[in-house]
């Protein structure tokens, strides 16, 4: 039995890079030989344990080989037999397919090492046509290396996933791994080189087809302000939020074309509403200094903004930054400030009110509230 730290970490490493998770394969072992020795099984399509101590994943070395379409057609065969260089020959990218042994030795069979020098993002083989989620992989790891490190897709790799595209392959790709996959991506310093990447090698439009119709906008506003929104370090969900208000920001009546991609991407709840939040409140006079206090809080209790303070919030501060105010600007807001004062407007004595009456009292006091600050 030999162990070999393999991956991300092996990567990070040489490119200077804090190494989140350390992952290793074991060559030479069996189920039986692991099970012995304490290691935990975890893994259901192929055999991944956990350490005993450090629970960090240990993968017997294996093979795969593509039956049918999509990322799940594989057979996978792991056994003592399959040498290191088989395992990390199934890898995407020669970057990913590097390992140190036990000594600190460099094992480096496909030009990992000479790729990360030259900041290129390249296959390992031709197999790498085999699985669509590659070209995802690809644009999520542009998007994490091309700033600022400089990395780029090599040009026999782009014309492999132009073929994948080309053959139908992404058809097969499915919404959970396609939301994981951009999910990660958006939270990458360069978000941006995600979509340039799927859109250069004709996946993008096959993957999210509404971008087809708001081709200029997605150019000019959602590639610049998503990256935005990556060195403010915002949430995924304001990230996603960003996203979907530039894409449709220049078109009326889109919540349902939201609602459709937001489905179509299976993306949490969170990031749905606070996408749809987002485009509703951009459609709003919030610079119109004549709102009137009726208007105002027709709007605050549409965002229900009394209830899901923080949504708002995050939604507000959002098409702040859509409208190119400084964020120095929003906590000075009128309808960013009054909204923390409507959350303790309260009923003094409610039991003895009806319910229409209880409604009737709460909505003047709150719009007394409201013309305190300077809503007519």
């Amino acid at each position: 039995m030999k162990i070999y730290q393999v991956g991300g970490a092996v990567r990070d490493e040489i490119l200077n890079l804090p190494v989140q998770d350390r992952d290793y394969v074991v060559v030479g072992a069996s189920v039986e030989e692991m099970l012995k020795q304490g290691f935990i099984p975890v893994g259901n399509d192929f055999p991944v344990f956990l350490h005993p101590t450090t629970h960090e994943e240990y993968a017997l070395a294996r093979t795969e080989r593509k039956q049918g379409r999509g990322y799940k057609g594989f057979v996978i065969h792991a056994s003592p037999e399959v040498t290191l260089e088989e395992d990390l020959q199934r890898r995407d990218l020669t970057i990913n397919a590097m390992a140190r042994d036990a000594e600190g030795h460099l094992i480096d069979p496909y030009g990992g090492l000479r790729d990360c020098q030259e900041r290129v993002l390249r296959h390992v083989s031709d197999a790498f046509i085999e699985d669509p989620v590659r070209i995802l992989r690809v644009a999520r790891f542009a998007a994490r290396f091309s700033h600022p490190l400089g990395f780029s897709v090599a040009p026999e790799t782009m014309a492999l996933m132009q073929y994948m595209s080309a053959s139908g392959e992404v058809d097969a790709l499915v919404a959970e791994r396609v939301w994981q996959e951009i999910a990660r991506g958006l939270m990458e310093n360069t978000p941006s080189e995600l979509f340039r990447v799927l859109e250069q090698c004709g996946a993008l439009y096959k993957i999210i087809p509404q971008l087809i119709n708001v081709y200029p906008s997605y150019h000019e506003l959602t590639l610049p302000f998503i990256d935005q929104l990556a060195q403010l370090n915002l949430p995924l969900r304001q990230r996603f939020a960003g996203l979907v208000l530039t894409l449709f920001s220049q078109t009326k009546e889109a919540n349902q074309t939201i609602a459709l991609l937001c489905r179509q991407l299976k993306c949490p709840k969170e990031c749905s509403e606070l996408a749809t939040l987002t485009y509703q409140l951009a459609h709003e006079p919030l610079f119109n200094k004549e709102l009137s206090a009726e208007h105002a809080l027709s709007l605050i209790e549409r965002a229900d903004a009394i209830r899901r303070p923080q949504r708002y919030q995050e939604a507000f501060e959002l098409v702040m930054l859509f409208y190119k105010k400084p964020l120095t600007e929003i906590p000075h807001h009128p309808l960013w400030l009054v909204h923390h004062e409507l959350i303790a407007v309260k009923l003094t004595d409610p039991e003895t009110l009806s319910v229409p009456e209880k409604i009737a009292t709460l909505k003047a006091l709150r719009l007394a509230k409201l013309r305190q600050y300077g809503f007519n």
